[in-house]
C-alpha cells in the first residue's frame, strides 16, 4: 500500500522510537485513522507488515481501544461527555440537544457524512463542564446556543475556534494559592523554551547533573515528602530508590499522562502550558535511576497536547537539554511521546506498560514490580505527570523547604481540580492539608445558586463520597484516609442538595462497566450486574431486596481483582448506599424524588 509521504515518514519515525517494533502499533493505528478517518483492512495489513505482526495480533489489539474505528466517522466527529462533572452541569441535556440538532443518535453518521456523534466518558474537561470535542478540539462551558453556533460554522466549512481549553486553570490568583508548578500558567508563550529559561527553567538540571549525586537527589526527594500525584500517593523518593543500581538491563522512565479519572483534569494544563517543566523533571528522574530512554504516555483524547509536547521536546533537543551528553555532564537521555487510544485501564502502571508494548492494556500480576521487571522486562519507574513536573522545584528550593509548604508526611502543594455545583470551578494549586470546607466555600466560591451541599467526591470518581457533615477535614492523603475516603487524583466534585444519589451511583457504574478490561470475573461480571441493577432501580423497577444486594455485590469485588478497577467501582457505590440509603428507599415508590413532577424516572 502506498502511503501519503507525511504518514509514511511518521510511521518510520514511530518504528525508530522503540527497541521492540510492536510498540509502534497503537500510535500507528491512531495516526492512520487521523489520515483516513477509519482503519481499513488495507491499512491494517500494511501496519502488520511493517511491524512483522500477523493480522490477528493487530485486530485483537485494536478491538480493545475505544477510540479506534473500523468504520468511517463523519468529517466532524462530535463527542459529548456525560460523565459525573458534565452530568452535574447539564451534560445529559446537552447531549439530547446535540442529538436533536444533528438528527442522529449515538455512534451514528449523518446522511451527508458531515457529522458523527458519540456519547463518551470523561474527556478531561471537568472544570469546563459541560464539554464536547469536535475531532480533537475541546469546547467547554457549553449551552445549546453555543453548540448551535459551533455547528453552523462547521456546516459553513469554517473551523470554530475553541474557547481557551485551559480555562479551568487560568484565573485570578487567590490568596490561598501557592503557585509552585503552576507559576508560569498565564505567562505569554509559557510553552516556549525561551520563556521557560527566563522563569527559572532548566536551572534544576544544571544543579542535578553537575552538583549533585544520584543519592543526594533521592535524599532531597525523600525530605520533600513528595507523594505520587496520580492517585496512590506513594512516596516518590522511595519509589526511585527501589530501582536496582547493578542491573545489566537498560532502565526506563515513563510518565503516566493517561489522565482518565472522572473529575480530574490537572495534568492537561501542566502539559499544555508548561511542557518544559515536565521534560526537566523527567531528565532529573532519569539521571537518578540511570535511565537513558523515557516515554510520555498521553491519553488519546489529548492529541493536541501531544503536538505541544513534541514541539517542546524538539526545542529541548536543539538546546542540548535532551540527547547525548546533556550540558556536558556525560549523561544521555532520549525522550518521546506515546499516544494511548482510549482505555481508562491504561492509567494503571502495569496496564500502561502492556499498552506501550503494543498490546491490550491488561494489568500484570504483581510481583514482580516495575522497579525490577517493567517495560520490556527491564527496571522501570512510572510517575504521574504532576509528580514529575514537581521535581525541578524540589531540586531548586530543597526538599525541606518544599515539605514545609504542606503538612507532615504530605509535602508541598498539589493541583486540585474542583468541578460540579460550585460557583468557581477550576484548577487551583494549594498546600496539602488545605481544609476541604475552605476549598468549597472560599476557593470554589460556594454552592451554585445558593443551594445546600449534599456530597463531595474528594479525589476522583473511584473515591468513597463524603457527606455534607464530613467536610471538616484536611485535604491530605492521611487525613482523608482516616475518615474512610481517599485524596486520590485531587479531582474534587461537589454535589448540591438536588442531586439524585441513585442516578449518580448509576453513572459512576456505567463508567466502570464500560472501562473494565474484562480480564477478571469479579470486575467484569460485578460491574455489569451493578450497572443493570442501578439502571433498573433508577427507572422505578427496583425491589427492597436490591438495596442490600447492590451493597453485597460491591463488597464482593473489593480486593478480588488483578488491579484496582474493581475497588474503584465498588468503593463509591458502597459509600452511596450506606450514606444515602433513604434515597434508594424513596425510589421504591416508582419515581425519582428529584425528577420534575411530570417526568418519569427513566427520563431523569
Amino acid at each position: 500500500m502506498e502511503l501519503p509521504p507525511e504518514l509514511n515518514d511518521k510511521f518510520n519515525d514511530l518504528v525508530s522510537r522503540y527497541p521492540v517494533k510492536r510498540s509502534a502499533l497503537i500510535p500507528m493505528m491512531m495516526y492512520a485513522q487521523d489520515q483516513f478517518g477509519y482503519l481499513s483492512d488495507e491499512i491494517l495489513d500494511e501496519i502488520a507488515k511493517r511491524l512483522d505482526l500477523n493480522i490477528l495480533q493487530v485486530t485483537e489489539t485494536l478491538a480493545y481501544y475505544s477510540m479506534l474505528r473500523r468504520r468511517p466517522a463523519g468529517r466532524y466527529h462530535i463527542q459529548v461527555c456525560t460523565n459525573i462533572s458534565c452530568l452535574l452541569r447539564g451534560g445529559n441535556e446537552l447531549y439530547q440537544h446535540v442529538q436533536k440538532r444533528l438528527g442522529i443518535g449515538n455512534k451514528e453518521v449523518s446522511p451527508s457524512g458531515t457529522f458523527s456523534l458519540e456519547e463518551v466518558e470523561c474527556i478531561g474537561a471537568c472544570t469546563g463542564a459541560p464539554a464536547m470535542q469536535v475531532n480533537y478540539d475541546f469546547h467547554e462551558n457549553l449551552d445549546p446556543d453555543k453548540v448551535d453556533a459551533i455547528f453552523e460554522q462547521l456546516q459553513d466549512g469554517k473551523t470554530p475556534k475553541p474557547e481557551p481549553v485551559t480555562s479551568g486553570a487560568l484565573h485570578e490568583r487567590l490568596k490561598a494559592e501557592i503557585p509552585i508548578i503552576s507559576k508560569r500558567f498565564g505567562i505569554r508563550d509559557s510553552r516556549k523554551i525561551d520563556t521557560y529559561l527566563q522563569n527559572e527553567g532548566y536551572q534544576a538540571i544544571e544543579k542535578a547533573l553537575k552538583q549533585m549525586t544520584r543519592d543526594q537527589i533521592i535524599d532531597e526527594m525523600k525530605k520533600s515528602n513528595l507523594r505520587g500525584r496520580g492517585g496512590a500517593g506513594f512516596p516518590t523518593g522511595m519509589k526511585w530508590s527501589f530501582v536496582p543500581k547493578d542491573s545489566p538491563k537498560p532502565k526506563y522512565l515513563l510518565c503516566n499522562a493517561d489522565e482518565s479519572e472522572p473529575g480530574t483534569c490537572k495534568d492537561r494544563p501542566l502539559m499544555e502550558m508548561d511542557p518544559h517543566q515536565l521534560i526537566e523533571g523527567m531528565v532529573i528522574a532519569a539521571r537518578v535511576i540511570d535511565a537513558h530512554q523515557g516515554y510520555i504516555y498521553v491519553r488519546g483524547e489529548y492529541r493536541y497536547v501531544i503536538d505541544i509536547l513534541d514541539a517542546a521536546i524538539r526545542e529541548a533537543y536543539d538546546r542540548k537539554y535532551l540527547g547525548k551528553n546533556i550540558l556536558g555532564s556525560g549523561f544521555d537521555f532520549e525522550l518521546c511521546t506515546h499516544t494511548g487510544a482510549g482505555a481508562y485501564e491504561c492509567g494503571e502502571e502495569s496496564a500502561l506498560m502492556e499498552s506501550l508494548e503494543g498490546k491490550r492494556g491488561y494489568p500484570r500480576i504483581k510481583p514482580p514490580f516495575p522497579a525490577t521487571v517493567g517495560l520490556y522486562g527491564c527496571p522501570t519507574v512510572i510517575n504521574n505527570a504532576e509528580t514529575l513536573s514537581t521535581v525541578p522545584a524540589i531540586v531548586r528550593m530543597g526538599g525541606d523547604a518544599y515539605a514545609a509548604l504542606g503538612v507532615p508526611k504530605n509535602g508541598g502543594t498539589r493541583l486540585y481540580s474542583i468541578s460540579g455545583h460550585v460557583n468557581r470551578p477550576g484548577i487551583y494549586e494549594l498546600p496539602l492539608g488545605f481544609p476541604l470546607r475552605r476549598l468549597i466555600e472560599e476557593v470554589a466560591g460556594g454552592i451554585r445558586g445558593g443551594k445546600k451541599l449534599k456530597a463531595v467526591v474528594p479525589g476522583g470518581s473511584s473515591c468513597p463520597l463524603l457527606s455534607a457533615d464530613e467536610i471538616d477535614v484536611a485535604m491530605d492523603y492521611d487525613s482523608v484516609a482516616k475518615i474512610g475516603s481517599m485524596l486520590g487524583s485531587g479531582g474534587t466534585v461537589v454535589l448540591d442538595e438536588e442531586t439524585c444519589m441513585v442516578d449518580f451511583a448509576r453513572r459512576i457504574m456505567h463508567f466502570y462497566a464500560h472501562e473494565s478490561c474484562g480480564w477478571c470475573i469479579p470486575c467484569r461480571e460485578g460491574t455489569a450486574w451493578l450497572r443493570k441493577m442501578l439502571d433498573r432501580f433508577h427507572e422505578g423497577a427496583g425491589t427492597p431486596e436490591d438495596i442490600p444486594q447492590i451493597d453485597e455485590l460491591s463488597k464482593n469485588m473489593l480486593g478480588r481483582t488483578f488491579c484496582a478497577l474493581g475497588d474503584a467501582a465498588a468503593l463509591p457505590t458502597i459509600s452511596i448506599v450506606k450514606k444515602w440509603r433513604n434515597e434508594f428507599e424513596e425510589h421504591l415508590r416508582g419515581k425519582c424524588p428529584y425528577a420534575p413532577a411530570e417526568a418519569i424516572v427513566g427520563a431523569h
